[in-house]
């Protein structure tokens, strides 16, 4: 640790160790292990048996394959593998067409949309303006009748 600091013993380390001291015993483990050394075939604990050896069998009863015929299923999941792959960039090249062309429509019909609103406010402004000229020109008509009296008709003889 260094050489200012220095290893002691806890308090707590004595007071845990018995009085008279004690001897590890190891016979019941080493009456385990040559149970289990004895019998293989036992079952390990808690259900379990040795797989190893159930491994071992079902592998034997398996039918043999050579270098070539591995190789050949290795090729043909290969060519599957690749298959698919190109399956799948293919559908996301379709994808992102379809969604460039789905935001190319958004920005026209946006674009539309502002040319619409900006055209319904320029009409709407012209409609005020003639809606004021009918009205002046309401004002006049009505006021015309009068004005002909007062000034004489010159159509009348």
């Amino acid at each position: 640790l260094g050489p200012r600091y220095e290893v002691g013993e806890s308090s707590s380390a004595a007071a845990a160790r018995p009085a008279g001291g004690f001897r590890v015993d190891y016979r019941f483990v080493a009456t385990v292990d040559r149970e289990i050394m004895r019998d293989p075939e036992r079952e390990v604990g808690y259900g379990i048996t040795d797989s190893w050896d159930e491994i071992v069998k079902t592998l034997q009863g398996a039918p043999v394959s050579t270098d070539t015929e591995l190789g050949g299923h290795v090729r043909e999941f290969e060519t599957r593998v690749r298959h698919d792959m190109d399956e799948i960039y293919t559908r996301l090249d379709d994808e992102q067409t379809e969604r460039q062309l789905l935001a190319e429509l958004l920005r026209i019909d946006h674009r539309r949309s502002t040319e619409t609103s900006k055209s319904r406010t320029a009409l709407q402004g012209q409609i005020t303006v003639l809606q004021g000229q009918v009205t002046a020109l309401q004002a006049q008509v009505t006021t015309l009748p009068g004005q002909q009296g007062l000034a004489g008709d010159p159509t009348q003889p």
